[in-house]
């Protein structure tokens, strides 16, 4: 494939975005028809509630939205503000104590939420990774973290946590948090493996003390690794504070938070997506259009709901003179597995390249290095997901579909089918020949979404009806509008798989 785009003509550029704008609100515009439609049903099935905005129901199906929701306005948002808060207040008068003020907080509040039997947890599990690492011996290290990160899902240990709580919200944020920590758990014990803090061993606990319990990352993410929240905490203050307006800053980018907060509210408001494909008689009952947009709707959805939970804290990481993760880019420019991974959640790719592929070879040792290592790096995602049937088949096509791409990539790199594309087609039938291929990738990354988002039946379901039942009426449209995406994307990334 070429390594670099040649423009197309404005008029054509135009069109495809024309298209691609156009079919997601005609699309969004039928689920919203049919999510009317249907409403008195979903009410009774799935108990709809009284929406924020006037003459709407809310959907509030989608676990996970709900879930943080519900937390931030307990106390999650007032803990996330009063870190901020003693964070400027810290470095204004007291720099030199602004990490440990800052992990004293984190550490209260999270007491506060979890629990001390919830920290205890936690605490007990550093220690234990901790211990094991100064043996600096990385299979060690990770033979004894995946235990620990496996204990999640032991039923009894599962049966005494739940005791702990009055309420299963409360386990979960304890699930959560233990699930997330156990990466931390793992990046700190290869960093001391590969290249120890030169410090003593008081210090190095510190510093995962610290490194655990940051409370902007603490319970989702994202995730930044232990040599970069080291070294970038550990910079004076005042290379930390590159801001030049902090409140401007904190203007902007709660501003913008809150923009992407009344989005996805007003999303689940006209759209039950989340109720309709809980049901799989409602998802055969969606006519094309509608079916269309309720697959557009999760993904999006999905997108902007990532967007607040990962807007927030980075904002705060920011201010504390980290560099955290960029925020996921846009799923409908997203043409390419490969993409997907790299731009949605930036901080875990980086985990799993680091942590996971190089370590294995990657692609230094030849094709079957690679196909190896993108394979485990699979595997651990879908076990620290739960490991549950329909993660499994969501890693296998994600597997599948980066060995595909990397495939075309390699044989449209070689020199002698490179000369022949370049010596018979032009820069610019290249590159639509590129969107076209990335069309195909596009419906394989939505399909392996919508088992992700939705389970198996979803996908299932989306297969049939889309390219078993309507392969001459369905899928060909679908295919243009996916190819005028792939456009789209390729302009504003600049690079065609």
């Amino acid at each position: 494939m070429p390594s670099r785009l040649s423009p197309l003509p404005w008029p054509e550029i135009f069109v495809y975005w024309l298209l691609s704008f156009g079919s997601h609100l005609y699309s969004f515009y039928q689920l919203h028809k049919f999510s009317k439609e249907h409403e008195a049903g979903l009410q009774r099935e799935f108990q709809l509630e009284n929406g924020l905005f006037n003459g709407f129901k809310r959907d509030p199906s989608d676990f996970e939205w709900s879930f943080w929701t519900e937390w931030a306005k307990k106390s999650l948002l007032w803990t996330l503000v009063g870190h901020g808060v003693l964070s400027r207040l810290a470095a204004i008068f007291h720099p030199r104590l602004k990490v440990l003020a800052l992990f004293v907080f984190d550490f209260l509040a999270a007491s506060s939420l979890l629990g001390f039997k919830g920290v205890g947890v936690l605490l007990l599990q550093l220690s234990v990774a901790f211990s094991v690492a100064q043996l600096r011996k990385p299979p060690l290290a990770w033979i004894v973290n995946l235990l620990l990160l496996s204990t999640i899902h032991i039923q009894p240990l599962q049966h005494i946590q739940r005791g702990w709580y009055s309420t299963e919200e409360e386990y979960y944020l304890l699930l959560f948090s233990v699930a997330v920590c156990g990466l931390r758990f793992i990046s700190f014990s290869l960093e001391h493996c590969w290249s120890p803090l030169e410090c003593g061993r008081v210090a190095q606990l510190f510093w995962l003390f610290s490194y655990t319990f940051y409370h902007p990352f603490f319970y989702n993410g994202p995730i930044i690794t232990f040599k970069a929240y080291a070294e970038q905490m550990r910079k004076p203050a005042d290379e930390n504070s590159g801001q030049e307006s902090v409140f401007g800053y904190v203007l902007v980018r709660s501003a913008r938070v809150i923009l992407w907060w009344v989005l996805a509210e007003y999303m689940i408001h006209v759209m039950y997506m989340h109720s309709i494909h809980s049901n799989e008689t409602y998802i055969e009952m969606l006519p094309p259009w509608a079916l269309g947009g309720l697959a557009l709707a999760l993904v999006q959805f999905f997108y902007v709901k990532y967007l607040v939970l990962f807007g927030l804290p980075s904002m705060l990481a920011t201010l504390d003179g980290l560099v955290p993760p960029k925020l996921p880019r846009c799923v409908s420019i997203m043409h390419s597995f490969t993409g997907m991974w790299r731009h949605f959640d930036e901080g875990l790719y980086r985990w799993l390249i680091r942590y996971i592929y190089v370590p294995l070879g990657g692609s230094r040792h030849g094709p079957l290095s690679k196909v190896f290592s993108t394979g485990v790096a699979f595997a651990f995602v879908c076990f620290w997901h739960g490991g549950q049937d329909y993660l499994r088949y969501w890693a296998l096509m994600n597997w599948a579909g980066v060995l595909v791409e990397n495939a075309i990539r390699s044989l449209f790199g070689s020199s002698r089918l490179h000369s022949v594309v370049e010596q018979n087609f032009s820069l610019a039938t290249r590159r639509r020949c590129a969107a076209l291929l990335c069309a195909f990738s596009t419906a394989m990354l939505i399909l392996s979404n919508l088992v992700f988002l939705g389970g198996t039946h979803v996908g299932r379901i989306f297969w049939k009806r889309v390219f078993v039942q309507g392969w001459s009426t369905v899928a060909p449209p679908m295919l243009a509008f996916l190819y005028c995406f792939a456009q789209v994307g390729l302009e504003r990334t600049s690079s065609p798989l």
